[in-house]
């Protein structure tokens, strides 16, 4: 899990996820998003492949990169627990008030 919020920590990689929730883009349509150069967006492109957020697919010479709903789901519901809205919450031990004298 670390491993996908360090991938989602970065803007151009939330900029990157935006962009792929209307569907599936070849990585030079992405790129062109950009005023970056073409190894530092593969650099974001393959952080983001390695953390399970999108995955790569060739069509021909062209990779098109598609969001993986289920990792981006799972981070949701992680961070739902934490704030105590999701469903581990109501299973999980409420931590107890102490009073301090």
């Amino acid at each position: 899990m670390n491993i996908l919020f360090k991938a989602l920590s970065h803007p151009v990689r939330r900029r990157i996820i935006a962009m792929l929730r209307a569907g599936p883009l070849a990585s030079g349509d992405i790129a062109a998003a950009f005023d970056m150069s073409w190894p530092t967006i593969t650099g974001h492109l393959n952080a983001l492949k390695e953390a399970g957020l999108v995955s790569p697919e060739r069509e021909g010479q062209t990779i098109r990169y598609r969001l993986e709903i289920s990792a981006v789901e799972e981070a949701m519901a992680f961070l739902m627990d934490i704030v105590g809205t999701g469903e581990a919450s109501e299973t999980l031990p409420q931590p107890s008030k102490e009073t301090r004298r």
